[in-house]
């Protein structure tokens, strides 16, 4: 049988397998915004098979989604070439009415042939089984074949975390991983948590003259999210930022306004300089809200993404003692406790590097003026539900809810550790700095300063 068909034995598919043009309008329908469910119902299979499919592939397509050209044979061809076959047409007749050569239809007919019961009959289905099955092209994936590079990927992505001192900072301890879509409301572990980006990006300026040390940052998806590729774990898309294991959009919340905020602190009084971020010591500041009203504050340089975290403890009573109207908030989120919090962080900054802060519309920051006399701040609060107008500070936050997931209890870690988190977040390169950290851009402000200032001390 290998003598008359010119290939090996293939193994029998049983049920043939969901043709190639029904995965890519799967694809493209899910691409439109439908569901798995529904896309798989509008290509003809059922709901069940599309979920696999979405899942297996991480939310990623796994074959190409552009129709193949008109080189080779579609499905619709080979039905007509099975029809015209079973009227007992000739290959040369056969090439007539499909516009092809002859020994395009010759070749068909003989290689792509079912062999079961040693004799050649063709049918349309095994044809196209047989015909996608040696169209693969099986490729060892990169990050499978380079054992050091495969070590640097994992290491940046699930590394631990470490203060700055150098010992390791444990964090919680998450349960174990079942596989589910973005772990919500508990602990994820604390890992060093490069972005695939950042890592294929740093390979450059870590490996610059070893070419074999390349890898896109879609190759590292594509290790992480579908299952097979045998290279990465899959356990670590918990260490990806967002936490999910299917590339689906997400939502966003908006933030209520608030009445405290009075004309001349709003965004549209600060100075234009502060937008095209060309100057440093403009800063932007949220909290991130926890379990229990705990929450931590984040202050975010907008030149460097330079980021400070505010440790905002309990205060005695909490739990224990009454609410008392007007009095001092027992939870460690109060206008007090946020004012001080900023005033001990930036103080320490040189007056050149802390112009000013823009704030969202939350009450913490009500003790505002108080704010600006203590530290020279002069504070901006953003338009109400505009995150956008704190984009730098929002894109942070997001990043710092990898450490501190939303439903936790915040209040339980101490300055040490966020300390070693605020570390973490600013030792990670970043695109928009041409690769360079947080603390190194920092770094070279300051040393700026300093070296201006002795220059022209007299």
């Amino acid at each position: 049988m290998t003598t008359r068909t010119g290939r090996p034995a293939m193994r029998s598919p049983g049920r043939p397998p969901i043709r190639r043009d029904v995965e890519r309008a799967f694809w493209k329908k899910i691409a439109e915004g439908l569901t798995s469910e529904d896309a798989a119902l509008v290509c003809g299979v059922s709901g069940p098979v599309g979920s696999r499919w979405f899942r297996e592939g991480g939310g990623m397509p796994l074959i190409e989604l552009s129709p193949p050209s008109g080189r080779y044979l579609s499905f619709a061809e080979r039905e007509e070439i099975a029809l015209l076959k079973a009227q007992h047409k000739g290959v040369r007749e056969i090439a007539r009415c499909l516009g092809r050569s002859p020994s395009t239809i010759s070749r068909e007919l003989r290689r792509n042939a079912a062999t079961r019961g040693g004799r050649l009959e063709y049918r349309a289905s095994i044809a196209q089984w047989k015909a996608e099955l040696m169209a693969r092209r099986p490729k060892t994936p990169k990050l499978v074949a380079n054992d050091q590079l495969r070590e640097y990927v994992q290491a940046r992505l699930a590394g631990q975390l470490q203060g700055p001192d150098g010992k390791p900072v444990t964090g919680p301890q998450p349960s174990a991983w079942k596989g589910r879509n973005k772990p919500r409301r508990q602990d994820r572990l604390w890992a060093l948590s490069w972005s695939p980006e950042q890592i294929s990006n740093r390979l450059k300026a870590d490996f610059p003259d070893d070419e074999s040390m390349r890898i896109s940052h879609e190759a590292i998806y594509q290790a992480v999210f579908i299952q097979g590729r045998g290279a990465l774990n899959r356990e670590l898309v918990a260490c990806l930022r967002t936490g999910r294991a299917l590339r689906v959009p997400r939502a966003r919340s908006r933030r209520q306004t608030s009445g405290h905020v009075t004309p001349d602190v709003v965004i549209s009084q600060r100075p234009a300089e502060v937008k095209d971020r060309a100057v440093p010591g403009h800063w932007e500041g949220d909290l991130i809200i926890g379990a229990d009203r705990s929450a931590i504050g984040t202050l975010v340089e907008r030149t460097t993404r330079f980021t400070l975290l505010l440790h905002l403890p309990r205060m005695e009573g909490y739990g224990i003692q009454e609410r008392v109207k007007n009095g001092p908030a027992l939870a460690g989120r109060g206008a007090e406790a946020v004012r001080d919090a900023i005033t001990k962080e930036i103080t320490g900054l040189p007056e050149q590097l802390r112009r000013s802060l823009t704030w969202d519309r939350g009450t913490e920051l009500a003790q505002h003026a108080q704010l600006r006399i203590d530290t020279g701040l002069r504070i901006y609060f953003a338009d109400p539900h505009s995150p956008w107008q704190r984009g730098t500070n929002e894109n942070t936050n997001g990043l710092l809810r990898q450490y501190f997931p939303k439903g936790t209890d915040l209040s339980r870690w101490n300055g040490e550790e966020l300390a070693a988190v605020a570390l973490a977040l600013n030792a990670r390169p970043r695109k928009t700095l041409g690769w360079k950290t947080p603390a190194e851009a920092f770094s070279d402000h300051l040393n700026s300063l300093l070296s201006s200032s002795v220059a022209t001390t007299p």
